[in-house]
């Protein structure tokens, strides 16, 4: 023994990466009433649901379980590890749960966005809007439950889909006797919402869980739990309420899946059989499966998978199954999936709006070619996700399935509106190009920009000096980039391929697929209205019949498009001349658009008080954002201060501003620009 262990020096190692009393969270007073505040009203929560929270600790982490993990609900994991999951066993009635941990949910808009479509039309048993329900009450309220949740870590999405959902008495009455059994098993009340979605054949609820337990702490719910345990339960109560499966009804499911396209149970059994890709179905040869799959049903299967070139037989009674089998059957259960989403919406539109199959194109995130139509749906693409997916009833005869879109992009197009999806072009700004024109020798100056615009100050309408500093605020965004260089505050370095780098820049930033609003009016009030509608963008355009087929929704455009150029000759809009070609007006489209504009902006004017402000270009105007306002000729955006109101083209990228101040302008190209905050040198 040296001195130092004679010294009495003992050291006491901690627990890797603790950094004791130092790394502790010490809350301010604020923090600390917030926390009790909301640890207070979870227990009024879950008081309400017949619980009580569990007794622990504040800031003592869960024991760690062995084998099990960490995390609330790992103590009855692991009881039932031991003994065995019971939904697994015969008799047991089948329950399918998908999960989703959703980060940072309250940010962005996407804890609201799907709250808002899960309560979208169409999902109750009578064709009504979902209606959101929790623990006590038969009408939640959604804008408070996402407040309760804003802060939040995290948020639990659920999708419980019981396999004799059809049978069940009551769905509500259900998920309200599950979550109660969640609550006992994590130990903690929850905060949810659900909501019954009856628009498929199996019946089905959501559910969205704030991330908070009784203590204000984040919810950690054991990974085993979410993925076992929730399943457990669920198919508990559902066997408890229709009584155990019989092996008669249990056949017959299982006779009804040997002809599906999709994976199903006799796939996983046959997958579970296999031995290097082969099956043995000899007579006599034990298959060492414990779900009681027999022979003939596994034969048939196998006999059904042949025809789909997914199975050889090798040798009598010996199969070889296809190596991406069950990738196979999923996609193609998926690709089902939507030609029945598709169906339903062409059906509620009407019994003559049916189509073959044949007829139906889907697509991944951008279509192959534009598609011009109609909107007839929009659904989410991963119902526990935010990205919607959209189907538009073609005008060449197909209907079309496109997904990825951001519900921002289309929280402005009502149903029913004829819209263009394409991919997303990278096209360079007005700004950008206007950037390039100005630069001598590569470099950019703002000074020398503003002169240029006040040496034309007749021709410009606007506030010049707003103009350049808009352009130098599109510098500040590419500079940071690395596209352009700031020398000093009046020199600016622009590359000579700045325009295809911006452009490029621009795309990445959006989605891979545009979608563009032609008209909110449908075909019948087009051919009446007194507006540049799109029918007369295709008729005065020539393109007609250049990308219309006669069958589907362009047979009922070729009969608009007729009907529309009737109208026209009758008011004297055009003529007909002797060989039957059709002339119409010179500035047609122009001159029905200022039409209609003017006479809506006059009486909307009127109507608030105010002086009309008809926008020109070089224009601007600053006030309050609202809108759009959709007319036959387009969507505006409506700007008003306290004496004058206008309406400009609406851009979709000024919707984030609504209700905000801000100055929109009119270029010399027609395009909008826009200034949040009101310009105090516009003298309007």
């Amino acid at each position: 023994m040296n001195r130092d262990d004679e010294s009495g020096f003992r050291p006491r190692p901690g627990r890797i990466g603790s950094k004791g009393s130092a790394g502790r969270q010490h809350l301010s007073f604020l923090s600390a009433v917030r926390r009790q505040v909301r640890a207070r009203s979870l227990t009024q929560v879950g008081k309400g649901a017949g619980m009580s929270p569990a007794p622990r600790r504040p800031g003592r982490p869960a024991p760690m379980l062995q084998g099990v993990g960490r995390g609330r609900g790992a103590s009855f994991v692991r009881a039932r590890g031991v003994a065995g999951w019971k939904h697994r066993q015969p008799g047991f009635r089948r329950v399918t749960v998908k999960a989703r941990v959703v980060r940072q949910a309250g940010r962005g808009g996407g804890a609201a966005a799907h709250l808002r479509y899960i309560q979208r039309d169409g999902t109750s048993r009578d064709g009504e809007r979902g209606v959101l329900y929790g623990a006590e009450t038969d009408r939640a309220d959604g804008k408070a439950f996402l407040e309760r949740g804003a802060d939040d870590r995290h948020q639990f999405r659920m999708i419980v889909s019981p396999e004799d959902a059809d049978r069940m008495s009551d769905l509500t009455a259900f998920t309200r006797d599950l979550m109660t059994q969640m609550q006992a098993d994590l130990g903690t009340p929850l905060d949810w919402v659900a909501v019954n979605h009856c628009n498929t054949a199996h019946p089905h609820v959501h559910v969205v869980v704030n991330g908070r337990d009784d203590l204000g702490e984040n919810l950690v719910i054991n990974g085993q739990y979410i993925g076992q345990g929730i399943r457990e339960r669920a198919s508990e109560l559902v066997t408890l309420e229709l009584g155990p499966v019989t092996e008669i009804e249990q056949r017959h499911k299982l006779e009804a899946e040997i002809g599906q396209d999709r994976f199903t149970r006799l796939d996983r059994a046959l997958l579970d059989q296999a031995k290097e890709g082969r099956v043995d179905m000899r007579p006599g040869v034990e298959a060492g499966l414990s779900d009681r799959v027999d022979r003939s049903l596994r034969l048939s299967r196998l006999a059904k998978l042949e025809r789909m070139g997914l199975a050889q037989q090798t040798a009598p009674g010996i199969w070889e199954l296809d190596g991406r089998l069950e990738d196979t059957l999923r996609a193609l259960g998926e690709q089902g999936d939507i030609t029945k989403q598709m169906h339903r919406a062409l059906k509620a539109r009407g019994p003559e709006q049916g189509r073959y199959p044949a007829c139906f194109r889907l697509h991944g995130e951008v279509p192959d070619a534009p598609v011009t139509g109609r909107l007839i749906d929009r659904h989410l693409s991963d119902e526990l996700g935010e990205k919607l997916s959209l189907v538009v009833d073609g005008i060449d005869g197909r209907v079309h399935h496109i997904a990825g879109f951001d519900p921002a992009q289309v929280e402005d197009i009502p149903s029913g509106a004829i819209v263009s999806i394409g991919a997303a072009s990278a096209r360079a700004r007005p700004s950008d190009r206007t950037i390039a024109a100005m630069a001598r020798e590569g470099i950019y100056r703002p000074s020398e920009h503003l002169d240029r615009l006040q040496l034309d100050r007749w021709q410009v309408k606007g506030n010049p000096k707003e103009l350049v500093q808009g352009h130098v605020r599109r510098l500040e965004a590419l500079r940071r980039v690395g596209i352009v260089e700031r020398l000093d505050a009046d020199h600016w370095c622009i590359p000579e391929d700045f325009q295809q780098r911006s452009a490029a820049y621009d795309a990445a930033r959006s989605p891979k697929a545009s979608i563009r609003l032609l008209s909110t009016l449908d075909l019948e009030a087009q051919i009446g209205a007194d507006g540049a509608t799109w029918l007369d963008r295709r008729l005065v355009g020539g393109r007609g019949d250049k990308d219309r087929v006669d069958a589907g929704f362009g047979r009922e455009v070729s009969k608009a498009l007729h009907d529309r150029q009737e109208h026209h000759i009758a008011r004297g809009d055009a003529i007909r001349d002797s060989d039957g070609a059709t002339r119409y007006r010179r500035n047609l489209l122009a001159t029905l658009e200022a039409r209609e504009v003017e006479r809506v902006g006059q009486a909307m004017a009127e109507r608030k008080g105010l002086s009309w402000h008809r926008m020109g270009r070089f224009e601007s105007i600053s006030g309050k954002l609202s809108g759009p306002v959709h007319l036959a000729s387009g969507s505006y955006a409506l700007m008003e201060n306290s004496h004058e109101m206008a309406l400009v083209p609406w851009k979709p990228e000024i919707g984030r501003y609504r209700n905000r101040d801000m100055t929109l302008s009119i270029g010399e190209d027609g395009g909008l620009g826009w200034e949040i905050g009101r310009s105090r040198g516009l003298g309007l």
